[in-house]
């Protein structure tokens, strides 16, 4: 009697695993599918596009690009010098800072009809429709890369109807992650602490104290989902203060509510790469200055210097950095990202605060800073991710370089703002460019520069026009920016004497006169500035 085979699971597999026991079309297609991996492992060892060895192959591979590259937005600030690391990159800009005196920068000449402005994705795409535009960029080839501070659904149609690539994930995704409530959500998966929380819908100030009072207190914080500079902040303390903010609040269907702490601001630009994140240092950040915005906890600068933070402070930061870029990477999302960071003054706990899913108002502080210069900004590895281009480098490397004391040197800047009530028209405004301040605090305009590399002492800055003649002055409406050597703020965090002069003598630089009212005219710029300008 023939003896029956007896198998086991571990054979099976075992068997399956050679084709033994297999159909033989089941055989073939296991060698086929064999071939196939060999085939494609030959062709990746054999691509026709040499890889990119490091810092100094990505830099000449840039100073060498043929494609045509575009920053698109209300104002160049961003990216202010972008253009001197990478050929064929153009501004294209709604305001013109520099007069005509930028030879990167095009702003159409000619105001066409639009509906009132509401964003700045508005604003982009008006320029992406705008016949001068369509013809500067057909001029140039008709196809090419864009980057935008902020964009829509819309603002990717009209890209690509005119051949560019928007180089930034989706409008879907970054509004997603733009969520302050979502991004606390991400920060648990990335683990990264935030300040004590509750996510909920909140109907009445009782119902705000029936979710709330037994894990974070009565004095809280409250932020709506989308928001910026202090606009969508709230500080709750009692029944009083919740109804100032009523109406903004109820009418969302979540919110954040946090624990109010004793606290100050800091702000860390990364950038997602196929290598891991590469993470710059840290800065402080300038929050409610009245002299500087009419917006309690509105964001109006930073400033970098190495000794701003403890080690251990600066530690935690890019720790907690990596990490969430890691959970960036692992949620579809790639490119330049910011992070406010909280720290307590009573226990000096790092808390994350939120994330800015872009390029920032702080960019151009982070990629002029002798760290970035000494390898490349951080705006090039973004930019590297939608180039096509295979490369390689040791982010590590990089994050060891850019956290050491010696490679961060001291610069900030002031966000200035119109801080009072009344509307008024612009008589006079100052030129972008290098300033002097003289001895009795009144400046002096020294030559023309595009950005800062031209200041050269701490009596010296640099400043970006933003409001100009015959604009509005309203109440948040955006002056300028002013970047200078050195500190601006007291290590207990209020402005230095020499910032408050600066502030002064930029302010005093402006004329005006009231605005009147009539049928024929109304402050149509003042559409420009009520939302997020950088």
């Amino acid at each position: 009697m023939k003896k029956k085979k007896v198998t086991t699971k571990k054979s099976t597999a075992k068997a399956a695993k050679k084709g033994i026991g297999k159909p033989k079309k089941i055989k073939k297609a296991v060698k086929k599918t064999a071939k196939k991996k060999v085939v494609s492992k030959a062709k990746a060892g054999k691509s026709s596009v040499p890889v990119l060895n490091g810092i100094s192959d990505i830099r000449r591979f840039f100073y060498r690009n043929e494609t045509p590259i575009y920053f698109i937005s209300a104002t160049n600030f961003n990216l202010l010098g972008a253009d001197e690391w990478v050929k064929g990159f153009k501004f294209i800009c709604y305001i013109e800072c520099f007069d005509g005196q930028h030879p990167n920068v095009f702003s159409p000449k000619e105001e066409l009809p639009h509906e009132e402005f509401q964003s700045i994705e508005d604003i982009n795409n008006y320029l992406l429709e705008h016949k001068e535009v369509v013809d500067y960029i057909k001029s140039r080839g008709g196809k090419g890369k864009a980057l935008f501070l902020m964009f829509d659904e819309r603002t990717e149609k009209l890209s690509k109807q005119l051949g560019l690539e928007v180089c930034f994930p989706s409008a879907k995704m970054r509004t997603f992650m733009d969520n302050k409530v979502n991004t606390n959500r991400i920060a648990e998966k990335a683990g990264v602490p935030c300040v004590p929380y509750v996510l909920s819908k909140v109907k009445s100030y009782q119902h705000l104290n029936e979710v709330s009072k037994k894990k974070l207190g009565t004095d809280l914080v409250i932020q709506t989902p989308f928001g910026d500079s202090g606009h969508t902040t709230f500080f709750i303390a009692n029944e009083k203060d919740w109804e100032k903010y009523e109406d903004e609040i109820v009418k969302e269907k979540e919110v954040k509510i946090m624990k109010r702490i004793n606290c100050r601001g800091s702000a860390i630009e990364a950038c997602v790469t196929q290598h891991g994140t590469i993470v710059a240092p840290l800065m402080t950040e300038l929050v409610g200055f009245k002299a500087l915005t009419p917006y309690k906890g509105g964001w109006c600068g930073n400033e970098i210097y190495a000794g701003a933070f403890t080690p251990a402070i600066r530690r935690k930061a890019r720790k907690y950095t990596q990490l969430f870029g890691d959970q960036l990477r692992k949620e579809g999302y790639k490119g330049y990202f910011e992070l406010d960071f909280l720290i307590d003054q009573d226990n000096q706990q790092l808390y994350l605060g939120e994330l800015n899913p872009r390029i920032t108002g702080a960019s151009s502080i982070t990629n002029h800073a002798v760290f970035a210069l000494s390898d490349m900004p951080l705006f090039l590895f973004h930019l590297m991710e939608w180039m096509n281009q295979p490369y390689k480098l040791s982010v590590n490397a990089i994050n060891n370089r850019w956290f050491k004391p010696e490679n961060i040197d001291s610069w900030g800047q002031l966000v200035i703002k119109y801080t009072e009530k009344e509307v008024r028209i612009i008589t006079q405004s100052p030129r972008s460019g290098i300033y002097v301040m003289n001895p009795d605090g009144t400046i002096k305009f020294s030559r023309m520069d595009t950005h800062r590399r031209a200041v050269e002492k701490e009596n010296e800055a640099f400043f970006l026009r933003i409001s100009r003649s015959n604009d509005y002055f309203y109440e948040g409406a955006d002056m300028g920016i002013l970047v200078m050597r050195g500190r601006l703020m007291t290590d207990d965090f209020k402005l230095r004497p020499r910032a408050e002069a600066w502030i002064n003598a930029i302010k005093r630089s402006y004329a005006s006169e009231p605005f009147v009212p009539t049928k024929a005219a109304r402050p149509e710029t003042a559409e420009i500035g009520g939302f997020k300008m950088m």
